[in-house]
């Protein structure tokens, strides 16, 4: 799984995209796989992004202010993990700890630390929206999260809490959006885990 971050007129969000998946296109078209809304800046069609063996390569296609990578106008090249990627004036920050200059095996940006049941509950409902959207997603609300779950907010603001002080989030401007980071960067909450909805048999449990 790996994460593109943006920054753009629109503020800071997340988007986690699957390797597996083939040729992406990007841009300000609604019909596009990766969406960049809210930037006059960014062409319909932008360019192109798909994973090649142990990078991934990003295409320019042929938009208006060009595709920068790393500050350099390219019309294609290789993405490592931490590259920057400037459309218009939105900047992407490919997180991927899987495809790292020099190869080998890596390790995950964090560790899943040790979770109850409870908290990895909470954590995949959090992590709901962003997996199951192809576009830039907020994670969950904690209102949504209660909803789903069938508690009252202050059970999942408790959660939260305990989750943030377990992954090492104790500020920043959106802690929700960082602890959805961690949680899926980790490996804690998969797309398999959202297959299987609060109450059923088989769901995942923590320890």
């Amino acid at each position: 799984m790996a994460t593109l971050e943006r920054h753009g007129p629109l503020g800071f969000d997340l988007l986690f995209i699957d390797n597996r998946v083939g040729p992406m296109s990007i841009g300000k078209s609604a019909g596009n796989d990766i969406v960049i809304d809210g930037d006059e800046a960014v062409s319909r069609l932008h360019c192109r992004l798909e994973r090649l063996g142990s990078a991934w390569c990003i295409t320019d296609l042929g938009a208006k202010n060009g595709t920068i990578v790393n500050g350099a106008l390219i019309t294609s090249c290789k993405l490592y993990d931490r590259d920057e990627i400037i459309l218009g004036r939105t900047r992407l920050v490919l997180l991927d700890s899987t495809a790292r200059k020099g190869g080998g095996t890596t390790q995950p940006v964090v560790s899943a630390p040790k979770l109850t049941a409870k908290e990895k509950e909470v954590l995949i409902e959090l992590c709901r929206p962003i997996l199951t959207e192809t576009a830039f997603k907020q994670p969950a609300r904690v209102e949504t999260i209660a909803q789903a779950l069938v508690v009252g907010t202050p059970a999942i603001r408790m959660h939260l809490g305990n989750l943030y002080l377990k992954y090492g989030i104790l500020d920043g401007v959106d802690k929700r959006l960082q602890l959805a980071n961690a949680a899926i960067q980790s490996g804690a909450v998969t797309r398999k885990d959202l297959e299987r909805r609060p109450g059923d048999p088989d769901a995942p449990s923590g320890s």
